[in-house]
């Protein structure tokens, strides 16, 4: 229809005003949902949770200038002598044969510099060409003669780097070379350590779940390295120590199965009592140059990295290292990156000169990001559960012994900034203005402010904000937390979960409610009013993570327990049942065998299906049926001549499967629709 002469006026004054309207609006990015669980508990916040690495090719080791910059950074485990160089490394006469010592930062020097930080030492034995006496002496000389009190000790650096799967950079003098014999030695050195010293805290090295050589069994051992080694020594240890520097800075997504997975492994392969291992990250850094390994992006990188994996369990992260030196030298998010893994400035230039770093000691980002984390998170606390539906913005929330809620929200956008609006389950924030700490890209500083409220804040581009909250009430006489869940007769659909009372309150204690942490959402599952609860109607091949919280007569709730976690089963009989085995496995890809046992009526023509647990997983190629993947889900039907099953009657198919990532094998086949018993 054509328009009158007064709808084509309007049309004209609609564009001019269009025109002429700053476009702000439009462009404005909608507000970050952000939410926050203080009902769904994480791991607490440990004593030596952040940690950094000392070298002794670092002559400013020792230096109060350094030991100062750590303690306000928070630092609370040094981690020594360094590396590689634990395994060339000679205590008594502080030499490392073949390498840099610098002056001054013998074992004594670098105690001192501990105390100074206030910090905790860890101490890395000398396996590659040490010997159990050696690592005895040192113990005596450090808790008995000096009475340094020294309570984690680790036996070698990255052994598996010693040439046995290939690659060559460990020291390492034994002749055998195999896990078998690293873990021989781990007994050995324990045995003759602990006698010096039955306190002390021994670790083992492991490798990293999706890291080489993880998962790769070499020629004439009987497993992978961790399994070896958990099976040999695991009687003897007390920790194991992980390194990961995942060369990007969007894998955080990786550490709850890297954790649980390494986990799993204690569990299976280190014997009764195997609780106790806990898990250290004693080498952690970005390991992105390109990406910025002393600017911004890998500052936030660190944080969220630090953050996560603490949440999961790990009893200290530690940062490589304090000083490391200048490397390829570029451009990032507006600021020179020197291509440095330390926390500080080294103060040196290119080999040509034409590029210097900043003056000895300056802080580079992922300082700050440290430092943000020991005002976030601080031992005692306990994490809880946050998330964004955001993915440029991540949280993290921790809640205080004294009620108090601290939430990190990291901003990984280069250019935008984000508003967020905030919202919160088990907790109500005072009103006001809460304490805000930022750190922007570039800043040489941690920021502190009060603005904004609770409920929404402003993240500005490439930033750390942490705010912290105080409760709108601090509920006197609230009733404890239950203790430690444990879960018990897990099937495919129904699990048995047990705690420690709570202690009451003012009031007593009416019932016991069981959450499941569903993202940062929790679901009752079931309440009673004893301390064990059987849930029922759970998904098979499953993992759960659950919390109890405790409410008295009043309608009071406690804080949630710790949680428990634990993975459900398939069904105890069916009509049919699988077996997966990994044939071969090259640490990204995997060949897998599938067995298939017809357990019930002849089958004539026969499809299973299946789907990948993660999003890093992918099928490459298969074989003894026509594979096809739609999404996560995997498809395979016979071929014409296996498609005929009779009662009891086995096929078998396989395929190669690719994954950059930990590897969470499938666990759930359903042939024709049921679901199988996996064996």
């Amino acid at each position: 229809m054509p328009k009158t002469p007064l709808r084509a006026a309007l049309a004209v004054l609609l564009t001019l005003t269009a025109l002429s309207t700053p476009s702000a609006y439009a462009d404005d990015p909608a507000p970050v949902a952000v939410t926050v669980n203080a009902r769904a508990a994480l791991a607490a916040v440990p004593e030596t949770g952040l940690g950094t690495n000392h070298a002794i090719w670092d002559s400013n080791l020792g230096t109060d200038a350094t030991a100062d910059l750590l303690k306000d950074a928070g630092m609370k485990l040094l981690r020594y002598p360094g590396g590689s160089y634990s395994d060339i490394y000679h205590w008594a006469d502080h030499t490392a044969p073949g390498g840099y010592v610098a002056p001054d930062t013998d074992f004594d020097t670098f105690m001192r510099g501990v105390r100074r930080t206030g910090a905790q030492p860890m101490v890395t034995a000398n396996y590659g060409t040490g010997t159990a006496e050696e690592a005895a002496a040192w113990v005596r000389h450090a808790n008995v003669t000096k009475g340094y009190g020294v309570k984690y000790w680790e036996i070698g650096n990255e052994n598996y780097g010693n040439g046995h799967y290939g690659a060559a950079w460990e020291a390492d003098d034994h002749a055998d070379k195999s896990p078998n014999e690293y873990a021989r030695h781990v007994v050995a050195y324990a045995d003759a350590m602990k006698a010096v010293d039955p306190t002390i805290k021994i670790g083992a090295v492991l490798t990293t779940p999706a890291n080489w050589p993880d998962a790769i069994v070499a020629e004439g051992d009987s497993g992978t390295w961790n399994k070896v080694v958990l099976s040999a020594a695991g009687s003897k240890i007390d920790f194991v120590i992980l390194h990961w520097y995942p060369g990007a800075l969007d894998r955080t997504g990786h550490v709850p199965d890297m954790i649980q997975l390494t986990r799993d492994q204690i569990a299976k392969y280190a014997g009764p009592g195997s609780e106790r291992i806990g898990i250290a990250m004693t080498e952690f850094n970005t390991g992105s140059s390109s990406n910025g390994t002393n600017t911004q992006p890998g500052a936030l990188a660190a944080a969220d990295a630090y953050a996560t994996l603490l949440a999961n369990g790990v009893f200290t992260v530690d940062w490589w290292n304090v000083h490391n030196g200048i490397g390829a030298v570029t451009e990032v998010e507006g600021h020179t990156d020197y291509g440095d893994f330390g926390l500080l400035s080294s103060g040196g230039c290119t080999s040509d000169g034409s590029v210097c770093e900043p003056p000895l000691n300056t802080p580079f980002a992922p300082y700050y990001a440290l430092q943000m984390m020991s005002k976030f998170a601080r031992p005692g606390d306990r994490f809880v559960r946050a998330a964004t539906d955001q993915p440029k913005v991540t949280a993290h929330a921790a809640r205080r012994p004294n009620g108090d809620l601290a939430v990190m929200l990291i901003n990984t956008s280069s250019d935008t900034s984000y508003p967020a609006a905030i919202g919160y389950s088990g907790f109500t924030p005072a009103s006001g203005a809460p304490t805000v700490l930022t750190h922007t890209n570039g800043a040489q500083s941690i920021t502190t402010s009060t603005t904004g409220s609770a409920t929404a804040q402003t993240l500005p581009p490439l930033s750390l904000t942490t705010i912290v909250l105080r409760p709108t009430t601090q509920q006197a006489g609230r009733p404890g937390a239950p203790g430690q869940p444990t879960a018990t007769g897990v099937t495919d659909r129904s699990a048995t979960i047990t705690w420690p009372a709570a202690a009451p309150g003012s009031r007593p204690i009416a019932k016991y409610e069981v959450h499941r942490q569903n993202g940062a959402v929790t679901e009752q599952l079931g309440e009673t009013a004893g301390t064990s609860l059987t849930v029922h109607n759970l998904k098979p091949g499953t993992r759960y993570t659950l919390n109890v919280i405790a409410r008295d007569s009043g309608g009071t709730q406690s804080w949630p327990s710790p949680p428990v976690t634990f993975t459900t089963g398939t069904p105890a009989t069916s009509s049919c049942s699988v077996r997966l085995t990994v044939q071969s496995d090259w640490a990204s890809g995997y060949v897998g065998a599938i067995d298939i046992t017809n357990n019930g009526a002849p089958v004539n023509g026969w499809t299973l299906t299946f789907g990948w647990p993660r999003t890093w997983q992918s099928l490459g190629s298969g074989w003894s049926a026509v594979w096809t993947q739609e999404g996560s889900q995997i498809k395979a039907v016979n071929e014409p001549g296996n498609g005929a099953l009779a009662t009891g009657a086995s096929t078998t198919i396989g395929f190669v499967g690719n994954y950059t990532g930990p590897n969470v094998l499938p666990s759930v086949f359903t042939l024709n629709g049921t679901v199988c018993t996996t064996r």
